[in-house]
């Protein structure tokens, strides 16, 4: 996915085992949509930690944040949990969303975990923003976040 690029829409289950609709979650205005290679490693935490404690600054310009990663919503559940997470954990088990955004790796015939990678898509679906970073943790909420504002 890149800027411009309009998103099929998808429906993954959360945390709790709730079905939960792209389109749904971005019909109350741009969604930040962060992939994560596995739920409860450090940076992992570090990054999911950041973006939950931006959460008022997305609320304030008006977006909402989810998280997704191939890990099976128990492990989803634990992750949120633990970090007191207020947004959504969307567990893409069959890896069918992030190979549409184009963040899952492949190394010959097995499947590794999700590429660290963040997407602003506003309510029509369309990707406004993409950030991808795999050692600075910070750089995707904040970039996502700066985005926002420029974006009005």
């Amino acid at each position: 996915m890149k800027i411009g690029d309009v998103v099929a829409d998808f429906e993954l289950p959360d945390q709790h085992g709730t079905p939960r609709k792209l389109s749904g979650l971005a019909a109350g205005g741009p969604l930040v949509i962060f992939f994560y290679p596995l739920a409860g490693s450090g940076g992992c935490t570090r990054e999911a930690c950041h973006f939950r404690d931006l959460e008022r600054e997305f609320s304030a310009v008006g977006a909402s944040v989810v998280g997704i990663s191939t890990d099976p919503v128990e492990r989803q559940l634990a992750f949120a949990t633990e970090n007191h997470f207020g947004y959504p954990l969307l567990s893409d088990v069959r890896g069918q969303v992030t190979e549409q955004f184009g963040v899952r790796r492949h190394l010959l015939a097995r499947t590794l975990p999700t590429r660290r990678a963040t997407f602003i898509v506003d309510p029509a679906l369309v990707v406004r923003f993409q950030k991808s970073s795999e050692t600075n943790m910070d750089v995707h909420a904040d970039g996502a976040l700066a985005a926002l504002r420029t974006l009005g």
